[in-house]
């Protein structure tokens, strides 16, 4: 790994963009919004795709190792996360506050097995994507980012709908519900992912634009 990174703010700001994107994916992703033909979709479809973008405009600047690192960030984060929920819930209630407690024991009850099934396919699918992104790297060379991109998301965005799907919200949702709110999840976050495409170019001039100064110092 390039030591570079750790004098780097852009890559900081970066990593804050990363972990912000897995939180809000994770603790908003249990609102569903009708889609078209029926179907649903998560609003963590919002936020989510950056998660993955994001390893890849960092592997593109700074290589497979730094990549990996967000991905090891990010796992223990959630993880840190989940046993503050399981404190948090195990903890007796004041009276004051017992107007919240059926929604708070709901909502934080399935937050917490959300956390769970995103640590299992979180780190799959993600060292999958990073795994992908550099083996389509290797046989295309540095040139369209776009479509290494595009490619290795196809493949771990489907692993990580299948996996936290199932995970998430089985015995939640109901069968018909949770297939099409997986299929329709998995294609618009593929979606989002190549839509945002061109702040994957800026970003990546972005973070090479300190990399460079870095290393001329």
């Amino acid at each position: 790994m390039d030591l570079t990174i750790f004098t780097s703010r852009r890559l900081l700001v970066a990593l804050t963009l990363y972990l912000t994107s897995l939180f809000a994916a994770n603790t908003l992703g249990l609102k569903l919004m009708p889609f078209l033909f029926g179907t649903h979709l998560s609003v963590a479809v919002f936020s989510f795709p950056i998660v993955f973008i994001m390893t890849d405009v960092v592997g593109e600047v700074f290589g497979k190792e730094t990549a990996k690192s967000f991905v090891i960030a990010g796992f223990l984060s959630n993880l840190v996360f989940l046993i503050y929920a399981m404190i948090s819930l195990a903890m007796p209630w004041s009276h004051d506050a017992s107007w919240v407690q059926g929604a708070y024991g709901t909502v934080f009850g399935i937050t917490a097995r959300i956390t769970i099934a995103s640590l299992v396919a979180y780190i799959v699918a993600e060292y999958q994507d990073v795994l992908s992104f550099f083996f389509f790297k290797a046989r295309f060379g540095s040139r369209h980012f776009w479509l290494r991109s595009l490619m290795s998301n196809i493949w771990s965005q489907f692993l990580d709908s299948v996996l936290f799907m199932s995970i998430a919200f089985i015995g939640v949702y109901s069968w018909p519900v949770l297939i099409t709110t997986t299929l329709s999840w998995w294609v618009y976050k593929v979606a989002m992912g190549f839509a945002f495409t061109p702040l994957s170019y800026l970003g990546i001039r972005w973070l090479r634009g300190e990399k460079k100064q870095i290393q001329k110092a």
